[in-house]
């Protein structure tokens, strides 16, 4: 696979970033395209930045052309404000996005969602991941990967003194071997994986990867 296109939803984010820094490194990708609500600093002869009012995402639909589109757009209850702004984050603009990407032909969807995704969870975050995840899986693309990683280690300034506190206890217990199915992961390990995975080509056409299979060879 040479000469593709990437589109990257959520490209500023902590994940996002990774992903963007791994595909403009890789030459098997001649051009990506992220799509902001702000421009980020960053700039390569390979980017191309859109930014975008995503209340207004029907206005974008012919810039949402290329071959594989990243999602990894994402917030949490305390920045969204609401659950409904939550929501509207976590599903409503990855769905349309998505959707929008499907009609268009792109032909491979690789998401970011959560552990216990579970569209009748009681729980509202899992709730949410899992009726994306399902709404997703009912697109045409011809490939869909999705990855349910557990807690994921962002970059140092966008760490909170909680998750760092917290992070910390969840590598101490993992070490006296409890709670291994929540073991803390770096986004640039997970990011790597996602890339590798559309090289791999070793899946069915719709893959969901839980915490072990994501840390697997």
């Amino acid at each position: 696979m040479k000469n593709l296109h990437a589109l990257i939803l959520g490209g500023t984010g902590a994940t996002g970033k990774e992903l963007l820094k791994l595909l403009l490194n890789d030459p098997s990708y001649s051009k990506v395209s992220i799509f902001v609500r702000r421009k980020p600093a960053i700039k390569h002869k390979k980017l191309s930045i859109h930014e975008i009012d995503f209340s207004r995402l029907n206005y974008y639909k012919s810039l949402i052309n290329g071959n594989i589109l990243f999602s990894a757009l994402g917030t949490t209850l305390k920045d969204a404000g609401s659950k409904s702004q939550q929501y509207q984050v976590d599903y409503t603009y990855q769905y349309e996005f998505a959707k929008m990407a499907s009609d268009n032909g792109v032909e491979i969807f690789s998401l970011v969602s959560s552990a216990g995704a579970n569209p009748k969870s009681i729980f509202f975050y899992p709730k949410i991941k899992g009726e994306l995840e399902q709404a997703i899986n009912n697109l045409a693309f011809k490939k869909i990967q999705i990855f349910q990683p557990s807690i994921l280690i962002r970059q140092p300034e966008l760490m909170r003194k909680g998750e760092k506190i917290g992070i910390k206890i969840f590598k101490i217990l993992n070490k006296i071997g409890l709670l291994k199915s929540q073991k803390p992961l770096s986004v640039l390990f997970l990011a790597k994986k996602m890339i590798g995975e559309i090289k791999s080509n070793k899946r069915l056409s719709s893959s969901t990867y839980k915490l072990k299979d994501i840390i697997s060879d």
